[in-house]
């Protein structure tokens, strides 16, 4: 007797989409995501399909996203970890219309934190001439005058707004499509954090959790007293406003 096999299908929609935040983790759960025999994330770590204006300045092609994925099981999932999604203005608008029932993950670090290892990455990388005080004072100017591509390299306070950009994401999807994780309880908590990222997306969790850092750089230096003072004053507000509309306690990101 010759069992009924389901033909693997070719790929309709994402199923879920991890948006944010850049240097919050989000390569190291990429990496448990695309472990689990149920997921699939594509080709590449960062697709950048919703945050590329060109290809939305027509009629939007989702071949161009949807190649990067292999024909899909029968229980297979799709995802994409596109960091800057949660950043990019028009990217929740676009990522609503292609799918509203999408599943949002969101990452998030202390953004005092957060500013201070994108520097330190783009120092890594040879792209950062400016040291980071003068990096953060004149964040305003060489964002106004860059493209967005470009100027997103550089926002290392900019990015940090959360609240704001959480209140961007809701006003197109429901509370329970989005799942905002603390970055540090995912360090801390991992196996925990990673059982509950899995039943959001309706799945069992991973057998077994190898922890492993990723996408580590060694920092050139410590971030001093003065600049720290300087970026909390800058985020309180919006720390504020994010607690206010996650419930959260974000004590330990205050000074």
């Amino acid at each position: 007797m010759t069992m009924w096999r389901a033909k693997p299908r070719k790929i309709e929609r994402l199923d879920f989409i991890l948006a944010g935040a850049q240097k919050s983790g989000t390569t190291a759960l990429h990496y448990f995501l695309s472990k689990h025999p149920h997921i699939t994330m594509g080709d590449q770590q960062e697709i950048h399909f919703f945050d590329n204006d060109a290809l939305f300045a027509s009629e939007v092609d989702y071949e161009e996203l949807h190649k990067h994925y292999p024909p899909l099981g029968l229980s297979t999932i799709a995802g994409d970890c596109t960091p800057s999604y949660i950043y990019h203005e028009p990217a929740a608008e676009r990522i609503w219309k292609y799918n509203p029932k999408t599943k949002l993950l969101i990452l998030l670090r202390n953004p005092v934190d957060r500013a201070f290892a994108h520097w330190n990455m783009q120092r890594f990388r040879g792209r950062e001439p400016l040291d980071f005080f003068d990096a953060v004072r004149e964040e305003k100017a060489r964002i106004a005058g860059a493209p967005p591509a470009e100027a997103r390299r550089f926002a290392y306070v900019d990015r940090g707004f959360y609240g704001q950009q959480l209140q961007r994401l809701f006003k197109f999807f429901p509370r329970d499509q989005v799942k905002p994780v603390k970055f540090e309880e995912f360090k801390e908590k991992q196996r925990e954090t990673l059982t509950s990222i899995f039943s959001f997306l309706g799945l069992e969790p991973l057998r077994s959790v190898r922890s492993k850092d990723r996408n580590i750089v060694p920092y050139e230096r410590a971030m001093n007293w003065e600049e720290k003072v300087f970026l909390h004053n800058l985020f309180e507000e919006d720390i504020a406003k994010l607690e206010q509309l996650l419930g959260w306690d974000c004590a330990s990101w205050k000074l």
